[in-house]
């Protein structure tokens, strides 16, 4: 079960101008938070609303197409995942934080080298590939695809596939008609989930699976997150109210651990792309949303934390706290080295939490407010819980901020403008405008 300890924003703590009256502040915004629960409920009916994600963790018989799927890959070694953004991010974090020696390789930039490296070392003939673009026409999806086809079909002919799923646009879209044409393995993006909000769907699934990751206790975790959704809603509350009333514009996601560290990147574009918006749901021009920033404990405590507990109080911190990190490590004693004798028989465990805790605290003398998510342990059901807890989290204080978490127009720009310097028919107007 996902914890929430939200006690150090209490002003007692950390003083009014930086802290909140949580029973008050909470008691005061109670109908503000059920009408936004409400009208997210309401408008996931609407498939255009793209709110499908709220039902995803629902969708085990997809989970099961998937799993069937995979039993068939006997002969797989590696996995390469094509996708970028919201189609790759979520997967990868879970893949770091579960199944971390995993042989799946995600190529999400179109950086030639590292995509050289990664060539040149895989088996064609043990290796599947697997493109995901909901679009079917992200640029550089397409563009690692030409190249990964193109050695595979080098390497085995006609074979090649049989090495390739697809994940996409159950209708439309470049992939999906090629995928149609070539006779590919192919699984459905549901029209009403996005990138960001796509986790829960094959986007996540596939590779995830493919990885070893136990899809049905993490699809049961995400379907706790409905059954505690007082955790998002206290916790997108307390941002929107430090955000707004006390000027904690950067909001740090820092989990202790480096399995977790990657949650911290998914995070990132969840909050970045739902919250940052010109405009909010009337057409008014508001330019909203606080900066969402990445950390990871105990490497960032030397780093960032000087800047954290000294710089501008201008951040509100969201730690994510494992309880259980598994199997430890303890630390041997060394008579050569006494200087470390207060580390003598401890484990590594132990430190990490310590490490976390003074952090905190440090934070905590310095009044900046901060809060914890508590993790039972690092697997599948607690995870799916926090993704899915921060979805939830992302779409109330959409709601709060009166904008539309669920589209990205800042973002379609330069995608236009990419198109248009890479020579694509339609897009030429771009160049003349500029």
């Amino acid at each position: 079960m996902l914890e929430l300890d939200l006690s150090p924003l209490e002003s007692s703590h950390i003083g009014p101008e930086n802290g909140l009256e949580l029973e008050a502040e909470l008691r005061a915004w109670q109908g503000e938070l059920d009408r936004a629960e409400q009208a997210l409920k309401t408008r996931a009916r609407n498939p255009e609303a793209m709110l499908g994600w709220i039902r995803q963790p629902e969708d085990t018989e997809t989970a099961r197409e998937i799993l069937r799927y995979v039993e068939g890959l006997t002969w797989v070694k590696d996995v390469v995942v094509l996708g970028i953004g919201g189609s790759a991010l979520g997967a990868k974090a879970l893949i770091s934080a579960l199944r971390p020696e995993a042989p799946v390789h995600f190529v999400d930039n179109v950086d030639p080298a590292p995509v050289k490296a990664l060539l040149s070392r895989l088996d064609p003939r043990t290796t599947l590939v697997v493109a995901i673009s909901k679009s079917g026409a992200t640029a550089e999806t397409l563009a690692a695809y030409l190249i990964f086809r193109r050695w595979l079909f080098d390497a085995l002919g006609e074979d090649w596939r049989q090495h390739v799923a697809i994940v996409t646009d159950p209708e439309k879209g470049p992939l999906r008609a090629h995928a149609r044409a070539e006779g590919l393995a192919a699984f459905d993006v549901p029209p009403d989930v996005g990138g960001r909000f796509s986790v829960f769907t094959p986007v996540g699934l596939l590779p995830l699976a493919l990885a070893g990751v136990d899809l049905m206790q993490l699809l049961m975790g995400a379907r706790a997150a409905a059954h505690r959704l007082d955790n998002a809603r206290k916790s997108a509350l307390v941002l929107f109210l430090l955000e707004r009333y006390r000027g904690k514009r950067i909001h740090v996601l820092m989990p202790y651990g480096t399995r977790l560290a990657l949650v911290a990147d998914w995070f990132s574009q969840l909050h970045a792309e739902s919250l940052g918006k010109a405009y909010d749901r009337k057409g008014a021009r508001v330019h909203v949303g606080p900066t969402p920033l990445k950390a990871v404990g105990a490497t960032d405590q030397h780093s960032l934390l000087q800047l954290f507990r000294e710089g501008p109080n201008d951040k509100a911190f969201i730690f994510v706290l494992p309880r259980d990190l598994g199997e430890d490590l303890p630390m041997p004693e060394d008579p050569g080295l006494t200087a470390a004798d207060y580390l003598f028989g401890k484990g590594l465990r132990e430190l990490l939490l310590a490490e976390a805790e003074g952090t905190r605290r440090a934070l905590t003398e310095a009044r900046r407010p901060q809060y914890a998510l508590w993790l039972p342990g690092i697997n599948e059901a607690a995870l799916g819980e926090l993704l899915q807890t921060l979805m939830w989290q992302t779409a109330l204080l959409g709601e709060l901020y009166g904008v539309n978490a669920f589209d990205q127009p800042g973002v379609e720009l330069a995608k236009r403008y990419t198109f248009a310097l890479m020579g694509r028919k339609g897009f030429e107007d771009l160049l003349e405008e500029g």
